[in-house]
C-alpha cells in the first residue's frame, strides 16, 4: 500500500504526474505484476496523453499566473487522479483501499506542499526555482511508485 500513499504524495504537488507515471509503466510493462491497473492504461494513446498533460502542468506550474493547488477544483482533480493511480498500483484485492489512501493523502499533501512552497518562495526562492526543485523530488517519486 506504500505505492498508493506515494501516489497521493505526488498528486498533492502535481495532479497529472501520478496518472502519467502509471500509464507509462503500464505501456512499458513495468507495473507491479499484481497491480489493479485497467488494461486501457497500457494504450500508447493514453500514455502519450497523460504524459502531455503532465508536461503541460510541469511547465505551467512555473508561471506566476498558475492557480494555487489548494483551490477547490484543483484539490478535487488531485484527489481523483491520485485515487485512480493509487488503485492502479495497489494489489488487485486491495484496489479500493489503495484508492482511498491515495486520494486522502493527495488532499492533505496539497495543503502541506502548498504551504512549504509558499514558505520557500518567501525565503527568496522564486516561482520557477521552487517549482523545479519540487519537480526534482516529485517526478522520480512517481516513477518509483509506479514501477516494479
Amino acid at each position: 500500500m506504500l505505492r498508493s500513499v506515494l501516489m497521493g504524495l505526488v498528486a498533492g504537488s502535481r495532479a497529472m504526474t501520478p496518472l502519467a507515471a502509471v500509464a507509462n509503466a503500464a505501456r512499458t510493462g513495468k507495473l507491479p505484476k499484481d497491480s489493479a491497473a485497467p488494461e486501457f492504461l497500457a494504450s500508447p494513446l493514453i500514455s502519450a496523453g497523460t504524459m502531455a498533460l503532465a508536461a503541460y502542468e510541469l511547465a505551467g506550474d512555473k508561471q506566476a499566473s498558475a492557480p494555487d493547488r489548494v483551490i477547490t477544483p484543483a484539490v478535487v482533480v488531485r484527489t481523483v487522479n491520485a485515487a485512480l493511480a493509487g488503485a492502479a498500483v495497489a494489489p488487485r484485492d486491495k484496489r479500493w483501499l489503495g484508492a482511498a489512501l491515495a486520494g486522502g493523502t493527495a488532499a492533505a499533501a496539497a495543503y502541506v506542499s502548498w504551504r512549504l512552497r509558499m514558505r520557500a518562495m518567501q525565503g527568496g526562492g522564486g516561482q520557477a526555482i521552487t517549482g523545479f526543485i519540487e519537480d526534482a523530488v516529485i517526478v522520480p517519486l512517481a516513477v518509483a511508485a509506479a514501477t516494479r
